[in-house]
């Protein structure tokens, strides 16, 4: 096995390493990472079926939070599209 191929430890990001120690979100992320590529499927899947579990128990309040969340990285964007970079 070449260098290039092996997943080691030191190879990571610090940002990477500290996301795939969260014991659930690490293991999805992981295998997300580097796992077959119909995860991400399965990923989005389970994303928004928790969303919607989350709206059936908390309401209304579950359904906004994520978006306004998501407000900050639309306006990076637009910026970046103004911008032209």
């Amino acid at each position: 096995m070449s260098a290039a191929t092996t997943n080691s430890y030191a190879d990571r990001s610090l940002l990477t390493r500290i996301l795939f120690r969260v014991p659930i979100l690490g293991r999805m992320l992981r295998e997300l990472y580097y796992g077959d590529k119909d995860n991400i499927y399965y990923f989005l899947f389970t994303v928004f079926a928790l969303w919607f579990l989350a709206v059936l128990t908390f309401g209304y309040p579950a359904f906004i939070l994520p978006l306004l969340c998501a407000v900050p990285a639309m306006f990076l964007v637009l910026i970046t599209i103004t911008v032209g970079n």
